[in-house]
């Protein structure tokens, strides 16, 4: 009984050493993800319209209120008031608009990570089961150490998984970014 305990007490620290960890650096994994550059295509795309449609109802309102300047001295005051209303009111959407505009590039820009999250997160698990590793961590996250003789990078790994090949080049990457204002 007291050689069982023994071996039990050598065995087991032994067995938890021979448990496999590894890590990957996810910036760099996601930085040359198609469905990442995809993503950033489709939101600077989206987010083009916007600043299109921004600029189009900036005009309308600078063209109506030079109409106004141009013709206030000509004009009843029922009809300026009417007018001042107008312009009134059409600063008061565009506003609104560059707000849902925002909060939908937000959304929008959201959205798009989280399912380039998703695919990333499966290629992770693929990985990992397959490799029977206990734990895979991702140096991006702000880890302050991992041992890198007690750790194996599977960022390759992962690269692979996702059919990206070595040495790709990492997309650049968008800023979030409101309409301009003006």
């Amino acid at each position: 009984m007291k050689k069982l305990l023994v071996l039990l007490l050598i065995v087991a620290p032994m067995s938890l050493f021979a448990q496999k960890f590894g890590y990957i650096n996810s910036v760099e994994i996601v930085q040359v993800m198609p469905e990442y550059t995809k993503a950033q295509n489709d939101y600077q795309t989206l987010q083009k319209q916007y600043a299109d449609e921004y600029e189009r109802l900036g005009k309308q309102f600078e063209k109506e209120r030079m109409e106004y300047e141009q013709a206030k001295d000509s004009l009843p005051a029922a009809i300026l008031q009417r007018r001042e209303k107008g312009l009134q009111e059409l600063m008061t959407r565009i506003q609104q608009s560059e707000q849902e505009s925002y909060q939908n590039l937000q959304q929008v820009q959201q959205a798009k990570l989280g399912e380039v999250n998703q695919i990333l997160n499966k290629a992770i698990q693929a990985v990992g089961d397959a490799g029977g590793y206990v734990c895979v961590f991702d140096v991006a996250s702000g880890i302050p150490y991992i041992s890198k003789t007690l750790c194996e990078d599977l960022t390759e790994a992962v690269k692979a998984k996702l059919g990206i090949k070595t040495g790709a080049k990492p997309a650049a990457p968008a800023a979030p970014a409101a309409p301009a204002n003006k």
